[in-house]
């Protein structure tokens, strides 16, 4: 298959290839690979998926890593996907990606087949910048240890990306309201963690 041939792929068919090969993994530079010039919305789309599923704790820190790498090059208004050669090298198990994949792909496959470029401007330099720093925010944010609270933000990662390499707009607006809502849950949560924090003190304190 030619590299432009790739190009012109939807994702969900390049995953699709990648989870039925049958090496063990995928590294990470393959994916870049068969992304090609969609390579940071699509890799950060991938991550973003990863980081939706219900993974063992501290796997969205692992996760998170390449995200937090690869989304400040869309504010500084990357084209090429750069990362470390250790980063690169890292594999997915293909097995994983097996397993993993039948939950997000029926919804990818849905959201490719009605999507379009639309709403231009919203991916203008400014634009691209600003998906740029709030994928690096939500980046950070999965990187942390917070007990279910990266469903959120990954599931705006992943829209955002998606809406990047689609080039639609509407998409972009729905990311957005992701990220509201993520940012509402997790000021939510801190605030639920804080009040614990100063019962827990007062009753020390009291004894």
């Amino acid at each position: 298959m030619s590299a432009a041939s790739e190009i012109r792929q939807p994702l969900s068919a390049i995953l699709r290839d990648l989870a039925g090969q049958e090496a063990p993994t995928v590294s990470v530079e393959q994916l870049m690979e068969r992304f090609g010039g969609r390579a940071i919305g699509a890799v950060l789309l991938v991550f973003g998926l990863i980081c939706t599923l219900p993974l063992p704790p501290g796997s969205t820190t692992l996760f998170g890593a390449p995200l937090v790498l690869l989304a400040p090059q869309l504010i500084v208004g990357g084209r090429v996907a750069w990362l470390p050669a250790n980063v690169r090298r890292r594999g997915i198990a293909t097995a994983d990606l097996r397993l993993g994949l039948p939950r997000v792909l029926p919804w990818l496959e849905r959201v490719e087949a009605v999507s379009k470029p639309r709403l231009a401007f919203l991916f203008g330099a400014v634009g691209q910048r600003l998906i740029g720093v709030v994928c690096t925010v939500l980046a950070l944010v999965l990187i942390l240890p917070i007990p279910l609270g990266n469903i959120l933000p990954a599931a705006a990662v992943s829209v955002l990306s998606l809406a990047l390499v689609q080039r639609d707009g509407l998409l972009a607006l729905v990311g957005y309201a992701l990220v509201g809502a993520s940012v509402g849950v997790l000021v939510l949560a801190a605030g639920i963690i804080n009040r614990g924090a100063h019962q827990l003190i007062s009753l020390f304190t009291a004894a």
